[in-house]
Parts: C-alpha cells; sequence; structure tokens
C-alpha cells in the first residue's frame, strides 16, 4: 500500500471532519436491483439516534466523497450522526489521536506494521469471533483475509481486531486485444505458456514486455511487486510470510530464485522494450505507452490495477486494453491460484455500540455495492451482487479476488520500512543493472540484519 500512497500526494494540510447529513443517498433504496437493498431493511432496525460515530481513515478527494456516500447509509438508516475525518498524514494522526487518549471510534488503515504497532501498544479493541468467522466463510481466501486481520494485543496474544474493506489488486498482466488477434496470440493460462507466448513474440519478430521501474525517491518498488508475484507462484503462503518477516533470510535460496526469473525477463535486451538499459530508466507511468504504439512496441505489461489509469486518454478497458490474470505454474498445482494486494483494515479504536454496529455494516454486501457502482472499489466478499460494479474491467477483477486460494498483501508494505521502501528498492535497480540475483539478496539481507 506504501507504494499506492506514493502516486499522488494529498492537497489539503489540515484533518477535515464532517457529518454525513447533507450527503443525499447516491442511489434511492428499492429502485436498483443490481444492491442489495435487504441490507438497508435490515440497518433500520438498529437504533442509533443520539449517537455520534467518529471514523478517521486515509481516503481523501474522489475517495473521500465516495466513502461518504457509503456513510450517508448507514447515518440514513441507523440514526447515528457519522462523522469522517482524514488529514494529510494520516499515519502519525491516527497514532497521535489514539496514544492522546482521543481516539476516533472507527479508525481504517492500510499499513499492517502501523496496524500491530497499535494493537501492541493496547490501543485497539478486539473484534468478535463471529467477525473472523464471516470473513472466513464469506470472502474469497477467507483465511488469508483473517490472517492479515490477526495482530498481538499488548498482552502478545493474537485477536481479530481488522475487518477487510476495499482491496487493491496486482497480479495482473495488461494487453491491447487488437494486437493480439492480429498477431494470433491467446491469452496464456499457465506461466508455462506465458513464456512460450515470450518466446512465440521474440520470435515473431516483436518485443514481449514493456516494463519500467522509474519513481523518482520510490525508483525500483514495480520491480518488488514482481518478486511477490513469483514467490506466491513459486512457494507457499507460509514461506512467502517467512520471507516477509525475516524469518528466513533474503538470499535463502527460494528467494533468489524469484529474483532469478524476474532478472532473466528484465534483463533480456529480447523480451524488453529499449532493452535492459531502458528497464530503470523508464518512468513506471510512461512504461505501459509501448502497448498503444503502431506496431506495439511490446505486447505485455505487469502492473496493479491503477495502472490504466496512466494509458492513453480515452482508452476503454475491455475494447482497446485489457488484462489476464498472471497466471500461476503448471507445475505447481498445489499452490492454487494466489493473488496478491493491498487493502484497508477497519478497526475499533474507542468501543461503542455504533462501532460494533459499523463493523456489521460492513459485512453487508450493501456497504460494498454503494461504492462499487461508482468505481474505485473491489472487494473479496463473495455475497456481494456483481451487476453493481461500475463496469465489466472491475468486475472482472472483483472475481479475480473472489476466485482466488491465497491472499496476500504486498510483501515490501510488510517489511520494515528501510527494507521494503528502501534496500529492497534499490536492490531490484542493482538486479535490472546486472547485478547477480545471489549478490542482491545478500546485500538486501546486510541492510536487515543491521536494523536489528
Amino acid at each position: 500500500m506504501r507504494k499506492f500512497l506514493l502516486l499522488g500526494a494529498a492537497i489539503a494540510a489540515l484533518a477535515v471532519s464532517a457529518t454525513a447529513h447533507a450527503q443525499e443517498l447516491k442511489f434511492a433504496p428499492g429502485e436498483e436491483n443490481r444492491f442489495t437493498w435487504e441490507n438497508y431493511e435490515e440497518l433500520k432496525k438498529t437504533d442509533l439516534k443520539g449517537e455520534t460515530l467518529t471514523i478517521f481513515g486515509p481516503w481523501r478527494g474522489e475517495d473521500e466523497a465516495l466513502v461518504r456516500s457509503v456513510l450517508a447509509y448507514f447515518q440514513e438508516a441507523t440514526g447515528a450522526n457519522v462523522q469522517y475525518s482524514s488529514s494529510e498524514n494520516y499515519e502519525q494522526q491516527i497514532v497521535i489521536d489514539t496514544q492522546a487518549g482521543s481516539p476516533p471510534n472507527i479508525a481504517i488503515l492500510p499499513q499492517p506494521g502501523l496496524i500491530q504497532d497499535l494493537a501492541s501498544k493496547g490501543l485497539l479493541t478486539p473484534l468478535d469471533q463471529a467477525d473472523a468467522d464471516f470473513v472466513k466463510n464469506n470472502y474469497g481466501a477467507g483465511d488469508s483475509w483473517v490472517k492479515l486481520g490477526t495482530y498481538k494485543g499488548k498482552d502478545g496474544k493474537e485477536a481479530f481486531y481488522g475487518f477487510p474493506y476495499k482491496a487493491d489488486l496486482k497480479s495482473l498482466v495488461w494487453y491491447v486485444p487488437e494486437n493480439f488477434e492480429e498477431a494470433g496470440y491467446e491469452v496464456p493460462k499457465t506461466w508455462e505458456e506465458l513464456q512460450a507466448l515470450t518466446d512465440k513474440i521474440v520470435a515473431d519478430g516483436g518485443v514481449p514486455w514493456c516494463i519500467g521501474l522509474g519513481s523518482g525517491g520510490a525508483t525500483g518498488w514495480p520491480a518488488t511487486d514482481w518478486i511477490e508475484d513469483i514467490m506466491l507462484r513459486t512457494q507457499s503462503p507460509e514461506t512467502y510470510d517467512q520471507w516477509t518477516t525475516n524469518a528466513i533470510p533474503f538470499n535463502d535460496p527460494k528467494v533468489v530464485q524469484a529474483l532469478d526469473i524476474f532478472a532473466k525477463i528484465a534483463t533480456n535486451d529480447k523480451y524488453v522494450d529499449g532493452g535492459k538499459a531502458a528497464v530503470a530508466a523508464t518512468d513506471f507511468r510512461d512504461s505501459p505507452k509501448g502497448l498503444f504504439s503502431v506496431p506495439p512496441k511490446c505486447y505485455l505489461h505487469h502492473n496493479a490495477s491503477f495502472i490504466s489509469s496512466f494509458f492513453p486518454e480515452g482508452t476503454k478497458l475491455g475494447e482497446d486494453a485489457d488484462f489476464f490474470y498472471l497466471p500461476p505454474y503448471a507445475s505447481k498445482p498445489e499452490l492454487g491460484t494466489p493473488v496478491l494486494g493491498a487493502g484497508t483494515l477497519a478497526m475499533i479504536t474507542k468501543d461503542s455500540k455504533a462501532a460494533r454496529a459499523f463493523i456489521k455494516f460492513l459485512e453487508m454486501p450493501l456497504a460494498h455495492e454503494i461504492w462499487m457502482a461508482q468505481s474505485g472499489l473491489l472487494t473479496p466478499l463473495k455475497t456481494v451482487k456483481q451487476e453493481a460494479y461500475a463496469n465489466d474491467a472491475l468486475r472482472k477483477q472483483g472475481e479475480i479476488l473472489t476466485n482466488a486460494t491465497t491472499f496476500r498483501f504486498d510483501g515490501s508494505d510488510l517489511m520494515p520500512g528501510k527494507i521494503g521502501a528502501g534496500a529492497f528498492w534499490t536492490g531490484m535497480i542493482d538486479l535490472v543493472g546486472g547485478k547477480s540475483p545471489e549478490a542482491v539478496a545478500t546485500d538486501i539481507q546486510k541492510s536487515w540484519d543491521a536494523i536489528k
């Protein structure tokens, strides 16, 4: 998630706060069948008149307007006075507020490390076991999401604190359907087929991949997504977890193998537009442009769901550009269909009847569907009406999430900042610059050892 936050800077310096009262309901209850309006009727049975529910979250700008449109339904149905606030420096603000004894009822955060810190200081209230069971039984890869929301409290015991709401999807490969059709290429279903397609494109005189790692002070981060996706396709989820916590070292052969697989793509002049020299020099926002050149400069681009924001103006997803799930190895069926992503978790930082009711609201499909219908929200909740998605592209991404057998949070965001947003990034630049995977992995491990 740290990577997503780097994509744009907030423009307001002060926290904003307002009730949802002035927010009209975006969709009239009962008028469109794509919403689960029974939830709204059920919500009316919870009387919260006279209660104030304070919510602090990361969403600002357009996203703030979207989350307020969802909160309006909770407020209108229950009678609660809902107040949402955020801050340009929300990570620091939530720490200040909780430690000062003036926390919001609900905090919604995208950083597991920060959540663990709050939990270990006793600043979070555990959710009910029923909430964990709900996630396990109703989310795609439910066990993964329960694990993501589970942290050690002040007493050292694990409890379920974070209810997942709003996910980001990374395990995608983008392409132009017209280019595939003209060349006679088919979307690969396995990693082996993806490799065969890569070689076929080269044999036909084309270039398979566009890769760009440039991102100012964050240069290198797109390669970490590659490594994380490869780890999930070559190793067990447990090994992935051990890697992100340094329970196994960064230069473990299992990690080095993932680095090597990526390096063999990114440093092959025949595989990458502009050759290996262009990989680190190309800004990630510019890297997909080669898909749309005539003739195409590349046919494939690996990046998260947000990358379509940087496609040429007027690009229609599903027509001018499309994506497919980064496929797993056919030779490793035991690993299923893993998905890499990120997301936000809702926690109780000041317990109340309204706070508990709000968590139950997030279990309702309607709490997801209102945002889904306006675009910008993906959910692994299997009970939502898929037709609520604003377009086919989002619906398809939502299906990837709900069909996943394993979900894992962005690995570099789970690592200490000096590693995940430091040594890992710079190591990727060294890797594409020609340094061996073993040497790169050892350098990163030395950085990790230095912070112990």
